[in-house]
């Protein structure tokens, strides 16, 4: 059995007194797209540092295809296409030139992949990288580290910048593709709607804890927002957790975090209360999750 893309183990990282990461354990297969979500401040940019080996854990270990990627980070690294955060590159480069100079850095460079990007993106070769918007600039990292054949990418907030078309395509064309190819995509987002359709698997990061590693679609199964028309009878009688309880209009709406639908239907018949079952989106559950707490648990 093949080792995971990704191995986190018991990773914590701190600055001073303040801890970022706490304890954090997860795995990530290959060829598996996986989405790390959190607010700002959650700890996302941290563990991405960790596991691209340039921030050494505290306590813990990060594997990137097995091998530790402190000690192998220069054999891992020509594996491995990263989009930061914020694209850099010498301002008076251009485009063209860029590529050039990352073709003597990568054994498994590939130029033609490099210009049909460009050409997908509508950047031209002889442009200035400062004369690039922010949105282009994420563009040409982005053809930069898909050009080295990667087996895992890493896309940190990638969508930041780019308009709804850019947005589109990055997702739709770019993520999907890689994801047909087996290649491994880690990506940290805001991005929730357009990541829903994509992902196999979601993090959910709050400060600095990993509160949710599951696949997408048990994750969806699982929680249901139910309306009652008044208030209900104790959810807990029927096992079922309410993550978030609020009023709504002249009644009551529930976030239920281990739905079942036979549990549900015994309880709405014993508690003889009226209510509505409504699926959620990832957004829905992540703001469930890792929003403001609301009310409190019937």
């Amino acid at each position: 059995m093949s080792a995971p893309a990704i191995r986190a183990t018991d990773v914590t990282i701190r600055y001073g007194r303040k801890e970022a990461v706490t304890g954090i354990t997860l795995e990530i297969p290959t060829g598996a797209v996986y989405a790390l979500l959190g607010r700002n401040g959650a700890g996302k940019s941290s563990l991405v540092r960790a596991i691209l080996g340039q921030l050494k854990p505290d306590t813990g270990s990060v594997e990137l295809f097995g091998l530790d990627v402190w000690k192998e980070r220069a054999t891992l690294m020509e594996r491995i296409g990263v989009v930061s955060e914020d694209a850099d590159a010498p301002p008076e480069m251009r485009v063209g030139e860029l590529g050039r100079f990352c073709a003597g850095l990568y054994l498994r460079w590939h130029q033609s992949m490099f210009d049909a990007r460009l050409e997908r993106f509508g950047l031209a070769a002889k442009t200035r990288f400062a004369d690039l918007s922010k949105g282009q600039k994420k563009q040409v990292s982005l053809a930069l580290a898909l050009a080295t054949a990667p087996e895992l990418v890493i896309l940190d907030d990638p969508t930041l910048g780019l308009d709804v078309v850019a947005r589109k395509s990055l997702f739709e064309e770019v993520i999907s593709d890689m994801a047909e190819r087996g290649i491994t995509v880690l990506i940290t987002t805001h991005d929730l709607a357009s990541i829903e359709a994509i992902a196999d698997r979601i993090g959910v990061l709050q400060k600095g804890k990993l509160v949710l590693d599951e696949e997408v679609e048990t994750l969806k199964a699982r929680f249901r927002r139910i309306r009652f028309t008044s208030q209900p009878a104790a959810l807990s009688s029927a096992n079922l957790v309410a993550a978030q309880v609020r009023q709504w209009g002249n009644g009551t709406e529930a976030v239920v975090t281990n739905y079942d639908d036979f549990a549900f239907a015994r309880f709405r018949d014993e508690a003889h209360v009226t209510a509505e079952v409504q699926p959620m989106s990832l957004e829905d559950i992540f703001l469930a999750v890792a929003g403001e707490p609301e009310g409190v648990q019937p």
